[in-house]
């Protein structure tokens, strides 16, 4: 029988899976190998049945493990028994016959329209390059919806002044175009006039102080700087943005269609989570005014 580390060696080699990944499912395979031995003095996966794996769900449940954790680990046997079958070292899948946990999904958060006035009115950025990349990096984020991964990369020439619009390259290098009205336009243009003045030869539209590509770890810095001076959210992350700018734009009466569009989502499945927040607040404003709720 190959052993697991062979089974993570193969894992290795293939370009889709990261140390991190790999690790992960080194570890969810050794604690399956320490319940047979524990549980069944065997640590033989050749000897493993669909009852056997049915049994430690049971336990990982009884020990408060999230469904979502559950199935990742069940996820974990089913790439290490595909592995063994095209090995030839099972005849038969024992994983063919388990039934995964349901996960609730988890509602996007968001930050509240009025916070997100707080922080371009009230917040006051430095009157100098960093501030007015800062405050343009928030406004993106909030204006157009956009990843993290497709602001680091934006170029100079990604914006469109004459048609308002910025063309994007999202996953896959999948291109869109995102208009944007005129506050970012101004921003955008406040932000142009002080980057000039780093002399940098780099096309890339955001720059370090030292005109260098800026990097994603600066970015989420920024934006958890700024939205910590606005809301007490447990999460502060350029992602919440985009949920932000993705709610904020359903609550106000764009349609399902055109936010998928907006962020680049390859299916609509992707973006109706985004219905679950309006659908609450639809709740609470059925509880608060209605006389029968």
């Amino acid at each position: 029988m190959p052993k697991i580390s062979e089974f993570c060696d193969y894992l290795s080699h293939q370009k889709r899976y990261s140390t991190h990944t790999v690790n992960a499912y080194k570890k969810d395979l050794e604690q399956f190998n320490q319940f047979l031995l524990t549980d069944y003095e065997n640590d033989s996966f050749k000897e493993v049945n669909s009852s056997i794996i049915r049994t430690w769900i049971v336990q990982l449940i009884e020990n408060d493990l999230s469904p979502r954790s559950i199935n990742r680990k069940i996820s974990t046997l089913k790439s290490f028994y595909k592995y063994l079958l095209k090995n030839n070292e099972i005849e038969t899948n024992p994983l063919l016959k388990v039934i995964t946990p349901k996960t609730s999904k988890r509602l996007p958060v968001f930050v509240g329209e009025s916070e997100i006035t707080d922080l371009f009115a009230q917040i006051e950025f430095p009157n100098n390059y960093e501030g007015s990349r800062d405050n343009l990096i928030l406004e993106l984020f909030y204006a157009t919806g956009i990843r993290l991964s497709e602001l680091v990369n934006l170029q100079l020439n990604s914006i469109d002044f004459h048609n308002s619009t910025i063309k994007v390259i999202g996953k896959r290098n999948k291109e869109r175009i995102i208009p944007f009205g005129n506050n970012l336009k101004l921003t955008i243009d406040k932000y142009y006039k002080e980057r000039e003045k780093l002399e940098s030869t780099d096309t890339t539209l955001f720059l370090t102080k030292v005109g260098k590509k800026i990097y994603p770890k600066l970015v989420y810095r920024v934006v958890k700087h700024y939205l910590s001076l606005v809301t007490t959210a447990s999460k502060k992350s350029p992602h919440i943005l985009r949920h932000t700018f993705a709610t904020h734009m359903l609550n106000n009466g764009a349609d399902l269609n055109s936010i998928k569009e907006l962020l680049g989502h390859s299916n609509l499945s992707a973006t109706q989570v985004y219905t679950h927040n309006t659908v609450e607040k639809l709740k609470n404003i059925h509880k608060q005014a209605h006389p029968k709720a």
